[in-house]
């Protein structure tokens, strides 16, 4: 089955049960399940994959690959990461790891303002044209090192980090707003652990932790580097 906008509709009833199964999972913001309802997930997948098969299990609660070694995270996991930075309209976002694009979609669909870092050019490239091409033109992408961040946008009132990093860089802390959040994966091995970090101050943070989740770990350095 071909990506168009023709047999979307197709899919409308996956997103719906989908959203349903995210709100027994215990995901109560219903901005963040009206984007996911809204938001053809069946379509941000590599095309050399995207056969009858892989569409079935394009709204299952699942990750799937996306090409360069990475992932299209868990729907769950894409809206508890959203749910917990508690997005408003206008908020300026920072999201470390655009992917294929659709957690990024998702934080558009809730009206930030979003700058996402990309580390893997054949994503970066791809990502760049696709989301434009589906509708979603608003986000600022940049191919870069995540660990870095993006100083010369700074500050943003929301990160959202979706690989795996073995520590919070300094630099990120940095680029948050007094009273901004980060949300992060953190820990090296197959399981990590959420952690939210709130910035009291210039000095001062405050830090939650919540269960276990899997991510691709966070690389530094664009890819060939």
């Amino acid at each position: 089955m071909e990506f168009n906008e023709e047999n979307d509709y197709l899919f409308k009833g996956k997103r719906k049960r989908l959203v349903e199964q995210l709100k027994e999972k215990g995901i109560v913001n219903t901005d963040v399940l009206n984007a996911m309802l809204k938001i053809p997930r069946h379509r941000f997948f590599d095309d050399k994959t995207s056969r009858p098969a892989l569409l079935d299990h394009a709204y299952s609660d699942k990750a799937l690959k996306i090409g360069a070694g990475q992932t299209i995270s868990h729907p769950f996991t894409v809206a508890f990461q959203t749910e917990k930075l508690n997005i408003v309209k206008g908020d300026k976002v920072l999201e470390i790891g655009t992917g294929c694009g659709y957690q990024t979609a998702v934080l558009l669909e809730m009206g930030a303002k979003v700058f996402s870092i990309e580390r893997q050019k054949e994503l970066f490239d791809k990502t760049k044209v696709f989301l434009p091409s589906i509708g979603y033109r608003g986000a600022k992408l940049i191919y870069g090192d995540g660990y870095k961040g993006l100083p010369q946008f700074a500050p943003f009132n929301k990160i959202i980090v979706t690989a795996a990093a073995p520590h919070i860089p300094d630099d990120l802390l940095a680029q948050l707003t007094i009273g901004g959040l980060l949300i992060i994966p953190l820990g090296e091995g197959e399981e990590q652990i959420m952690n939210l970090i709130v910035k009291k101050s210039a000095t001062e943070f405050e830090k939650h932790t919540f269960g276990k989740f899997k991510f691709v770990p966070m690389l530094q350095h664009k890819s060939g580097q």
